[in-house]
């Protein structure tokens, strides 16, 4: 344990559910917005006006969220010596796939603004569960501590 973190506990606990409400609303937002990009006309006014929208979502929550998570997870597992416990290693694979998740999501959304569609509405719209999965495991792990 950092016993210089141990008092900030509860700051450090409310600041890592914000965001990550906040970037689990990006996350589950994001590839609702490329569906209805896709059902945009390729190059028309509307099309661009999704390539925006799926920046700015990208560019002013998700990133900031992303990196906040993080950085206020560690020093959370810090403060309460928590590097050992099996929940929390379970935890990290889940959040790490969520990061990579978070990072093709990116990576499509560049695609799209180069008008390439590789995934159909209907992959979109299963590819939007795998935030609430990874949600209910993450919360069941951490509230339950089964390991």
């Amino acid at each position: 344990m950092v016993a210089a973190l141990a008092p900030l506990y509860p700051w450090l606990k409310a600041g890592h559910v914000i965001f990550v409400i906040f970037w689990m609303a990006g996350l589950f937002m994001l590839p609702r917005l490329f569906v209805y990009h896709q059902e945009a006309a390729a190059g028309s006014a509307e099309a661009a006006a999704w390539v925006e929208r799926e920046r700015r979502l990208l560019r002013i929550i998700l990133r900031p969220a992303l990196v906040a998570v993080w950085v206020l997870g560690i020093a959370l597992a810090l403060s309460i010596g928590a590097f050992a416990d099996g929940w929390l290693h379970a935890k990290l694979v889940f959040v790490l796939g969520l990061s990579w998740y978070h990072g093709y999501l990116a990576a499509y959304a560049k695609k799209l603004a180069r008008g390439e569609r590789p995934l159909s509405g209907k992959a979109l719209r299963l590819l939007n569960e795998v935030p609430g999965v990874a949600t209910i495991v993450i919360v069941v792990l951490v509230i339950v501590k089964p390991f």
